[in-house]
Formats: C-alpha cells, sequence, structure tokens
C-alpha cells in the first residue's frame, strides 16, 4: 500500500494574504505588559510621595487671629520619636480660593510622637478656612 503524508496546503503567491507559520511572536505583548507594569509602578511612587508617610498624616485644629493680611493655623502631627516634618500650610477664602500659604517645619521634643504647633500664614485677603495640606519627614 501506498503510505500518504499529511502536507501543508500550497497556495500560489500573492493570495489570500499572508500566511502564518504557526508560531506565536510574544515579545509585542511581553514588551506591552512590561510598559504597563513600569507604568503602574511609577503612579504608585508619585502617589506615595504625593500624600506622604501615614505616619506624618496632620490633623487641623482650629485657626485664630484672622485678619486680612494674616493667619495663625494650629495644628498637631505625629512623627517618629525625635523627628521632625515640614508640613505645607494653607490659607483660603470664603469664596475658596487659596489666599496664603507656607511650608514650616516643627520637631518632636523627647520622646513626644506627636507635635502641637501653631503657625501664622500671610494671606493676600481675608482667609477663611485654615489648612494643614500634608507633612513630610523633614530633611
Amino acid at each position: 500500500m501506498g503510505e500518504t503524508r499529511a502536507t501543508t496546503p500550497v497556495y500560489p503567491p500573492g493570495r489570500y494574504g499572508r500566511r502564518r507559520d504557526g508560531r506565536r511572536h510574544l515579545a509585542v505583548p511581553i514588551l506591552f505588559a512590561l510598559l504597563i507594569l513600569g507604568l503602574s509602578v511609577l503612579v504608585a511612587v508619585r502617589l506615595y510621595r504625593q500624600y506622604g508617610d501615614p505616619r506624618y498624616d496632620p490633623q487641623i485644629v482650629g485657626w485664630t487671629n484672622v485678619t486680612a493680611t494674616q493667619m495663625t493655623v494650629r495644628f498637631t502631627v505625629r512623627v517618629p520619636p525625635g523627628g521632625a516634618a515640614t508640613c505645607l500650610l494653607r490659607a483660603r477664602s470664603y469664596e475658596g480660593a487659596e489666599v496664603g500659604s507656607r511650608t514650616v517645619t516643627v520637631a518632636a521634643t523627647g520622646d513626644n510622637t506627636t507635635i502641637d504647633a501653631s503657625e501664622t500664614v500671610p494671606t493676600t485677603a481675608r482667609a477663611a478656612v485654615g489648612e494643614a495640606l500634608r507633612c513630610r519627614p523633614a530633611r
């Protein structure tokens, strides 16, 4: 008896489009996955730097001495024992516009981990609200 072999069909050149040889080209999906992974890491690092370490989370206590040129903002911030924090304070008008901001550095004394601070923020108009936006480890 005759032997039968399985062969791939032969098509005329230039017809039916490009034929695949059966191999999968994984380079593009792998590079795309690595790109997405890299971008995700960059976004995560940026957000962590922007919103800071949760140990340095400031809490607003209140504000006093409000005039057309200044506002005193009282706040607390937790730091590691003996640590210091750099905090961004902001004053806003009744309409919500920023009318003043100031960056201050506060330090813990001894073994305290909570700093109670009161700082004056210069303003360009009368402020209605004082805020402690964020605190970071002091450098």
